[in-house]
């Protein structure tokens, strides 16, 4: 061991965190307003991001939030992931390819992405002709743990369509 290291205490280097991020959260949002977040275009498609890790004055970051929007008769982007997210159904009604299998949802409906080590394909689609789907969807804040890859990797296999457009 050396000696930078007998000198530290790690524990109360421990309670000097806990102690920063108590006084921290006293300034932090407890209810984030979802008409005053903006929307985003980006690979995954129409997104409005309520927490997200590079978001740093909500009340805590554990999570990763966000609904997506997908136009009616539209998609969003083919992605990987490792799984382990939860998207609840807001509004609208289509279905989600999850490694090629088809699951139908609906408003009010719950898609739980398994995690799997080797990772999982999934991509969204609105049936509706008329209505935008919008989907809630959350899962945990590992990025500073477990990178953004989680182990299995990240990657937009094909954009969502309006991001293309946009590009073009």
């Amino acid at each position: 061991m050396s000696n930078a290291q007998k000198d530290r205490n790690l524990f109360d280097e421990l309670m000097e965190i806990r102690d920063q991020q108590r006084k921290q959260a006293k300034n932090k949002r407890v209810v984030v307003r979802g008409k005053s977040l903006p929307l985003e275009l980006n690979p995954l498609g129409t997104m409005r991001w309520y927490m997200h890790p590079r978001i740093d004055d909500t009340s805590h970051k554990a999570m990763i939030l966000y609904v997506q929007e997908i136009p009616p008769g539209s998609k969003g982007a083919l992605y990987k992931t490792q799984g382990g997210m939860v998207i609840h159904v807001w509004k609208g009604r289509g279905y989600s390819m999850i490694d090629g299998v088809s699951y139908s949802w609906e408003a009010g409906d719950v898609v739980q992405i398994p995690i799997r080590t080797p990772g999982v394909t999934v991509q969204h689609f609105n049936d509706d002709a008329d209505e935008t789907a919008r989907l809630i969807c959350c899962e945990p804040n590992t990025v500073d743990s477990l990178s953004v890859d989680r182990g299995s990797g990240w990657e937009i296999l094909v954009p969502a369509p309006e991001y293309v457009q946009d590009q073009e």
